[in-house]
């Protein structure tokens, strides 16, 4: 074995690293001649940082932060690739029961519809104001993150200014929970199985799956350096055989059993709270309440192609909330990091859109179907409430 066969890849504590887990502690990985260190990180900084300057050969990586790196946002410019889709969608927005009966004493209509609970948020944030109370804070994992963006779709629906507002802080996700305990924050949105744990601790209800809000939304992938993938092309070409391979077994349901305890190995939770998110069915409230959604967290074929179309969505939120001015060249480097080439090069081309998805390949709740095509479109996506 070559030192070209040994690599190092970082992670965070997080359901959907399922391939990754799965690939290195199935064998998967080692049947295509690779060793894999898979080191666990806190916080997505730490991941970025070691793969930007190459301690990481790859990562499991926030989908926006690829791009966000590509474009030289935030942090110096290094240009990745990520030639493999993790999984779709996984996250979900939960608060306080103390928030969540404040929205629905103030609810005109169900809360199980964000454009009923945006409303309702609007009127406790309006209240708050006029007693002159602290603004409700929540917390996400990165600027950078669908988590951000889902949370400002979600309060924009209902006409509030998420940067004047309410307080939107970064945090890891393993201290969301925490976070919540000792009150810093009133909700959060997070990736499995953090929304889980807060509800079985009975610190947090659940109020909306994150594909309520995108109904396809590229959440991770496996990043790599642009430069390193072209010096390196069988390398990847092995490591993406093994994803493949891996997230077929934690797709299937008659492996859920030994993925979830696989997983739960690797982030330190119960097998059977793994378990719930790889079925899609979470409890959501303290009283025990269930929500069973397919879409919750989409991991296997048909989830793992990477789409130039979910880029051009993240960077349209980028433009949409300040972090990037619209630009054709930065809209083309955003696309370009979610290359469908060396996969389909792998795998074959890839076929037509499957039944039941959205017809833009995105389905967020509000606004227009999202047209990529031009970049006054991106700029302009979904303008504010």
């Amino acid at each position: 074995m070559t030192q070209r066969d040994r690599l190092r890849i970082g992670y965070i504590p997080l359901v959907d690293a399922a391939a990754l887990i799965v690939a290195v502690d199935k064998g998967f990985t080692a049947a295509q001649g690779l060793a894999i260190d898979l080191v666990r990180e806190v916080s997505w900084s730490n991941v970025r940082d070691k793969l930007n300057i190459g301690l990481f050969d790859a990562a499991h990586l926030l989908s926006p932060v690829a791009i966000a790196s590509s474009l030289g946002l935030g942090h110096v410019r290094v240009p990745l690739l990520a030639p493999f889709n993790l999984g779709l969608n996984g996250n979900a927005i939960t608060v306080t029961p103390l928030l969540y009966h404040a929205l629905r004493a103030a609810a005109d209509g169900d809360l199980a519809d964000p454009v009923a609970s945006a409303r309702a948020l609007a009127r406790v944030v309006a209240e708050r104001r006029r007693r002159n109370a602290e603004p409700l804070a929540f917390g996400m994992t990165f600027p950078f993150s669908n988590h951000n963006y889902q949370l400002r779709l979600w309060m924009a629906a209902g006409g509030v200014d998420p940067d004047e507002d309410v307080r939107l802080v970064v945090l890891p996700p393993p201290y969301m929970v925490e976070s919540l305990a000792s009150r810093h924050v009133d909700g959060f949105c997070v990736g499995a199985p953090w929304n889980s744990v807060a509800v079985d601790a009975g610190l947090g209800r659940i109020l909306h799956f994150g594909c309520d809000i995108v109904a396809r939304c590229s959440e991770k992938v496996l990043a790599v350096r642009r430069r390193w993938a072209m010096d390196n092309p069988e390398v990847v070409d092995r490591l993406l055989r093994a994803l493949a391979a891996a997230s077929a077994f934690a797709a299937d349901a008659d492996h859920r059993g030994e993925t979830a305890c696989l997983i739960a190995g690797r982030i330190g939770v119960a097998p059977e709270v793994v378990a719930r998110t790889l079925s899609g069915t979470l409890k959501v409230s303290g009283e025990g309440a269930e929500r069973s959604d397919a879409r919750y967290l989409m991991l296997g074929h048909g989830a793992r192609r990477p789409d130039p179309t979910q880029g051009a969505w993240l960077y349209a939120q980028m433009v949409r909330w300040g972090q990037v001015l619209p630009s054709p060249g930065l809209l083309a480097a955003a696309r370009a990091v979610f290359s469908c080439e060396r996969y389909d090069s792998v795998f074959g081309v890839a076929p037509e859109r499957r039944a039941g998805e959205p017809a833009d390949r995105v389905g967020a709740f509000v606004g227009p179907a999202f047209d990529p095509a031009s970049i006054e479109d991106v700029a302009s996506v979904i303008p504010r409430a």
